[in-house]
């Protein structure tokens, strides 16, 4: 069965980190790079013009920071298909947090090896949340639960879950794939894939990395 291409653009203000990544996702057969930027705007404007699948965003960014170029995505509709993660050499749990509450499907650091660099474009092309290995979810969650309150819409769409979709969502929050939610609930992988995707409608939550969050957010992790 052959792999469908996934489209990615590549936005980083350094040519020799542009010229490194598209020279690992270019061996692979499955990823076509389509576009590079050197900065947040130009990111911003490629996205919207090439409308790729994946979007490797560097945080330190000129003009416009990744993350308001990622928050930016995000909120455009015609771009409701495109995935951002964000790469840096900071494993800062601030880098982390805001990362993800901008909308972010991912967070990596730049060491990674390429398979892993390979690996983190077709999962999050697949629409699951990537962490790097080494961002640990205890970061994540120290840093949420010492924001605000929820607004008023979120805690209202918390409260339309029914009692398994929250335990669901607890354990999206874990890091546990379908697979392994199946195993824990003594489900079928079916029905906890059900469960993740009426969960993420009922939150408004463009992929698991949402969901993610929203558990932090919430105490259900």
């Amino acid at each position: 069965m052959i792999r469908p291409v996934i489209r990615v653009l590549i936005a980083d203000d350094q040519a020799v980190v542009r010229a490194g990544f598209r020279a690992l996702l270019d061996r692979a057969e499955d990823i076509e790079v389509v576009g590079e930027a050197a900065d947040g705007v130009d990111a911003v404007a490629q996205a919207a013009r090439l409308r790729p699948d994946v979007v490797l965003m560097d945080v330190r960014m000129p003009r416009l920071d990744g993350i308001a170029a990622t928050e930016r995505i995000v909120a455009d509709p015609a771009l409701a298909d495109t995935r951002v993660v964000v790469v840096t050499t900071f494993e800062l749990d601030e880098y982390i947090h805001r990362a993800l509450r901008a909308g972010a499907s991912g967070f990596l650091l730049k060491d990674l090896d390429p398979d892993e660099l390979r690996r983190a474009v077709r999962v999050v092309a697949a629409g699951e949340a990537l962490l790097a290995p080494s961002v640990t979810r205890r970061l994540i969650g120290a840093f949420t639960r010492r924001g605000t309150s929820l607004p008023p819409e979120r805690v209202a769409a918390g409260a339309t879950l029914t009692e398994r979709e929250r335990e669901v969502v607890s354990l999206v929050g874990r890091g546990l794939t379908n697979e392994e939610i199946a195993t824990e609930l003594v489900i079928s992988p079916a029905t906890a894939k059900t469960h993740v995707s009426h969960a993420m409608t009922k939150l408004g939550a463009r992929d698991r990395a949402q969901l993610v969050v929203f558990a932090y957010e919430t105490g259900l992790v």
